[in-house]
């Protein structure tokens, strides 16, 4: 009886980016993940003319100036809310995606944006600052929920030798959305007292043009055929999005891999904790995802301002150099889309983690000698500039492409929800605590945010495998290594023999052999 591997059982073809897909990913990537990086920026620019606000509504209700300490306090939770938020829009994914579908779930999403944009943008006419930190926290729920969302959406329409490139659009998107939100902040036009709530209620186009065209493109064909177990759907579908009729050879992938995950159904958070074969994969995601908000590149954006004051740049000028480094992001995103196939996620992860590292390093060193020599200014504008390059191409993109590619169908929904939840949580932390950091360390905050760097580049290095150009059941198999346990598909019937141990690779090699005959 000859052998047959279980990664041999698919013809090679390769996919093409037809006009279906290109749409599809555009409109979930305009419609979510823009307004994610555009709702990151919106409130930097009109900062001032938003406290004023708050500030003068004070005073037309109670008679008295506001406290400095109260402004605060109601700054700091329009700031932090948008984070919250997005925490608990993590905690939804799992259920969402489960009930509605991946596409199901970003149109409902929608109502997380247009009530908000609503909101946000009658605010000055309802003299009410309450409305826009409310309105931050559900715009946050959208922004927690499209993040996890649309990368597995995309994840699972997209052919492999694609899946790494149309994987970072969504970061592209929200690199687009942050830099839209810096030119829109221009004091010349909307960042000012004329055009703040404006700007803040144009996040609800997106969502409406989203909710209108992307009920016209398919669901994901693994969530129709293994989950709904709707094979013509399915098939439809792919047909749609790969622009050819024969889609047999990824039909078998895909009913092959909802073979060796019929036992396991739709697994909650705490059975992905549970089961051995999921062990390193979580905490692979969980590190990924710690190390890119733990890496400083929010705190790096705060003190962008002042380095560029420090290296002579006119305070009326600054929002002028911000929108070139915004743009500097978007440019290196793109540059990332294109060489992720060729690269590989895990080369683009240790390189962009080991230049934010030593980033970290050299600006520390730039800030502390600042006044001792005249270019030091301009080192530590470079040193900026080379992490957010650094963080472009590597820890902002790559991490919800593995999250994707590292779990199978089954776990997806409950890996997204985890992974969502520290990435929040991690962004949160940062805003809560760097402020405190920067006033009792000062520069030296940045080593600790380098150590951090350093700490994840090592453990990927270690422990992430290359996932380029691999099927999900091919990548559960690497890691099935690594976890001491081995991906069984059972002989001919609906059960699952997952989970098993190191020792009976007689039986997965007749499995395999079995199901590849039947296929």
């Amino acid at each position: 009886m000859e052998e047959i591997d279980i990664s041999d059982k698919v013809s090679e073809r390769k996919g093409k980016l037809t006009l279906v897909l290109a749409l599809a990913v555009l409109i979930s990537t305009f419609g979510s993940s823009f307004q994610y990086g555009y709702n990151v920026a919106v409130v930097n620019s009109p900062a001032p003319v938003m406290q004023e606000f708050y500030n003068q509504t004070y005073y037309e209700r109670y008679g008295n100036p506001i406290e400095d300490s109260y402004l605060t306090l109601l700054w700091s939770l329009s700031v932090s809310m948008f984070p919250l938020g997005g925490f608990f829009g993590s905690l939804m994914v799992a259920p969402l995606v489960n009930k509605l579908g991946r596409k199901g779930t970003l149109l409902f999403n929608n109502i997380f944006s247009i009530v908000p944009a609503v909101l946000m943008g009658a605010s000055e006419a309802a003299k009410s600052y309450e409305i826009i930190i409310v309105a931050r926290f559900l715009v946050g729920i959208c922004a927690g929920l499209s993040s996890n969302v649309v990368p597995m959406y995309l994840g699972e329409i997209s052919p492999k030798n694609l899946r790494g490139a149309i994987g970072i659009v969504p970061q592209l998107f929200i690199t687009i959305g942050i830099l839209v939100a810096q030119i829109f902040g221009i004091r010349s036009m909307l960042g000012n007292t004329r055009g703040w709530t404006l700007m803040l209620a144009l996040t609800g186009i997106p969502a409406v043009i989203e909710l209108v065209f992307l009920p016209f493109f398919p669901e994901s064909p693994r969530y129709m055929l293994i989950q709904k177990g709707d094979e013509e759907k399915a098939r439809k579908a792919l047909q749609r999005l790969r622009g050819w009729e024969d889609v047999d050879s990824e039909m078998e992938e895909m009913r092959l891999e909802e073979q060796s995950e019929k036992a396991e159904g739709c697994l909650s958070v705490l059975n992905l904790c549970s089961f051995p074969s999921l062990r390193w994969q979580l905490i692979s995601i969980t590190v990924m995802n710690m190390g890119q908000q733990l890496s400083g590149v929010n705190a790096i954006y705060y003190y962008a301002d002042s380095i560029y004051g420090s290296a002579g740049v006119k305070e009326s000028d600054v929002q002028y150099v911000t929108v070139g480094t915004g743009s500097v992001n978007v440019f290196m995103t793109i540059a990332a889309v294109f060489i992720v196939e060729a690269s590989g996620r895990k080369l683009l992860l240790l390189i962009g983690f080991g230049i934010c590292g030593a980033a970290c390093v050299v600006l520390t060193i730039a800030l502390t000698l600042q006044g001792d020599a005249e270019w030091m200014p301009y080192l530590s504008i470079a040193c900026v500039i080379v992490y957010i390059i650094g963080h472009a191409i590597g820890p902002s993109p790559i991490p919800y492409v593995v999250t994707t590619e590292m779990f199978r169908q089954s776990s997806r929904p409950a890996a997204f929800m985890v992974a969502g939840s520290v990435h929040w949580l991690s962004n949160f932390t940062v805003g809560l605590v760097f402020p405190f950091m920067e006033k009792g360390l000062g520069t030296f905050s940045f080593i600790i945010f380098g150590v951090i760097c350093l700490a994840t580049l090592g453990y990927i290095f270690i422990v992430v495998p290359e996932t380029k150009n691999k099927t999900f059941l091919e990548v559960s198999q690497l890691l099935a290594k690594r976890n001491k346990t081995e991906i069984a598909v059972g002989s001919g019937s609906s059960t699952v023999n997952d989970l098993k141990p190191m020792n009976s690779k007689t039986d997965t090699k007749e499995g395999a052999v079995d199901m590849a005959r039947r296929l």
